[in-house]
């Protein structure tokens, strides 16, 4: 994997990780949520509906039940998002990130998340072109990068999504700019290199034998 020409280590915006909670044992959520606080600047909850991808994972009656001081980004890999933001947006979360390929009116449902008093963040798939959200882009607060298929965990990065987050960082200097999918301390420095200032780390974290190392070494390879 090649770095990008250009290099963006001089955005705004504060380098953020933010582990996928999808790995977690939802037995015994809160307990393994309190021990990633302390090297944790958001959560990701990864919400699918096993038919927008293949599989299926928690609700907005799981997040309900979430006891963390870590903003929780919701990232609704389900279609029509629409139909249930209300319901993470009164469960506790902080960002809703809905799918553009997801939604029947992107604009109309990025304000209504606001509307809920949530942030809101817009997703593309790997194959999708940034044109497709290019209109919403000046409306959301978060843009995610998917550099893996979405649906499941421990997927290969994909290094040709990297063009898209220059081109956003290019004409968006303050947005933040997350990147999900592959992330290690190998992938993150492309992707920073590239301008993403938030790190989804699934597998890397929380199958690591210290997960505090993990996400330590993973914030340092982007400062």
């Amino acid at each position: 994997m090649s770095k990008p020409a250009v290099s963006f280590r001089t955005i705004k915006p504060k380098i953020k990780i933010a582990p996928s909670i999808l790995g977690v044992d939802y037995g015994d959520l809160n307990h393994h949520l309190q021990q990633l606080e302390p090297f944790s600047d958001w959560f990701h909850v990864d919400v699918m509906d096993g038919n927008f991808v293949p599989n299926m994972s928690i609700g907005a009656m799981v997040v309900d039940k979430i006891k963390t001081t870590i903003p929780l980004d919701c990232h609704l890999m389900i279609n029509y998002p629409e139909d249930y933001i209300e319901d993470f947006a009164k469960a506790g979360a902080y960002a809703i990130t809905v799918h553009a390929e997801a939604t029947k009116d992107l604009k109309l449902t990025i304000e209504k998340i606001h509307e809920l008093g949530c942030k809101a963040g817009v997703s593309i798939n790997p194959k999708t072109p940034v044109t497709k959200i290019e209109k919403v882009l000046s409306l959301v607060d978060l843009v995610l990068i998917m550099s893996v298929e979405p649906g499941f965990g421990g997927q290969k990065f994909m290094p040709e999504v990297l063009s898209k987050i220059e081109i956003i960082r290019k004409k968006y200097p303050e947005l933040d700019i997350s990147i999900d999918g592959g992330i290690t301390h190998i992938t993150a420095p492309l992707a920073r290199e590239a301008g993403a200032n938030v790190f989804v780390a699934g597998s890397y974290i929380l199958k690591a034998d210290n997960p505090k190392e993990a996400a330590d070494k993973l914030r340092e390879v982007v400062q």
